[in-house]
């Protein structure tokens, strides 16, 4: 038995080679045999370890029809402004009103000199009563063939000349006091007492601010979109808001901004408001279909859009799955956003939405209590 076992040893440990490949042919035929239940157990195992879909909160939204508008900075200006200036030359005799006053219109503001005004008017008038019986003589005598037609033209033209001469002196005698040609403020008064001016120097400046008008400019964007006597909403420093009209929007842009000069007035009653105050315009552009919402309700995708997460039906099981929206900011309020780009309709994450990516299932639970 031993010598039986000796030889077998012997023999393989002559030919090792022999022992090699038996080893190699078992390993082989176990690894063969193994092999379906090493590739099942992981399937099994990731079977098990599948993690369920995250749960989020899903609001239901419908859109309604919105005034989409644009925000616009502007300044008060008045509605008419003028720089009166002296139609003849004269001294400066009174100053009837002062810098800031109220006025209405034909109120008088400078009187000045009338000189010899006066003395010419009356030296006129006379001359054009002389005119006038001389022109009445001529006629008689016409009428009568004592006279030819040469001789009543001649008294025709001296009337005529006469009546000229008496207009001009009363209208130079009528421009000695300056007068407001509209109710407004005196803004400034470029003159006192004892000054003399010549036809043409500035006397006094006056603003009328009812209406006042509110200045600003807008984008070759939206220029198309506006309508005169359209509404506007003013809003100032001191946190009031008015209401205005659009009344001029302008068909020339400017070179250097390439936006478009527009104007909308309001009342301005007692003239109270000042120009020159910073002010801000909303306008309203169209009516859009929109959708309001919180801005924590907003998200950013991959790309930096900015959207909303939505819950949609996908696949042959019609399961719930995520799926990123991009929008547009149709206007901002106090207590939200109004979004466009939804459709009529939208169903938004409003709990959950930081923990699932665009095409992730998830387990949506309908919020029907706040369901717009």
């Amino acid at each position: 038995m031993v010598t039986s076992r000796h030889t077998i040893f012997s023999f393989f440990s002559h030919r090792p080679w022999i022992l090699s490949a038996v080893l190699f042919g078992v390993l082989t035929f176990w690894l063969t045999l193994g092999k379906p239940k090493a590739e099942d157990a992981p399937v099994e195992k990731a079977s098990e370890q599948t993690l369920p879909f995250a749960k989020v909160v899903v609001t239901t939204f419908k859109a309604e029809l919105t005034e989409r508008t644009i925000s616009l900075y502007g300044r008060t200006a008045p509605d008419r402004e003028a720089t009166l200036g002296a139609q003849i030359a004269a001294q400066v005799e009174k100053i009837l009103v002062k810098k800031g006053s109220n006025v209405d219109k034909g109120t008088p503001l400078v009187q000045l000199d009338k000189a010899d005004l006066v003395l010419q008017l009356i030296q006129t008038k006379a001359i054009l009563s002389v005119k006038e019986k001389e022109y009445k003589a001529a006629k008689s005598l016409r009428s009568k063939g004592l006279s030819g037609e040469v001789a009543l033209s001649k008294a025709h033209a001296g009337l005529a000349e006469a009546k000229a001469r008496v207009k001009y002196s009363q209208l130079m005698l009528k421009n000695t006091t300056v007068v407001a040609p509209f109710s407004g403020v005196v803004e400034l008064l470029y003159v006192e007492v004892g000054d003399f001016v010549s036809k043409g120097d500035p006397i006094a400046n006056i603003v009328d601010l009812d209406p006042l008008v509110i200045q600003a400019d807008i984008s070759e964007k939206h220029i198309s979109m506006l309508k005169l006597k359209q509404s506007a909403s003013i809003s100032f420093m001191n946190k009031s808001v008015v209401e205005g009209k659009l009344r001029y929007i302008s068909r020339v842009s400017s070179p250097t901004t390439n936006t478009f000069p527009i104007e909308v007035e309001i009342p301005n009653p007692k003239q109270m408001m000042a120009a020159g105050i910073s002010a801000e315009v909303d306008l309203n552009l169209e009516q859009i279909l929109a959708v309001k919402v919180t801005p924590a309700m907003l998200a950013l995708d991959a790309d930096g859009n900015l959207g909303v997460k939505t819950v949609v039906k996908l696949g042959k099981d019609n399961s719930d799955r995520v799926k990123f929206v991009p929008i547009k900011l149709v206007k901002a309020e106090d207590d939200g956003v109004w979004l466009s780009g939804l459709g009529e309709q939208v169903d938004i994450i409003t709990v959950g939405q930081g923990f699932v990516r665009d095409g992730d299932g998830v387990n949506a639970i309908r919020n029907s209590n706040n369901a717009e």
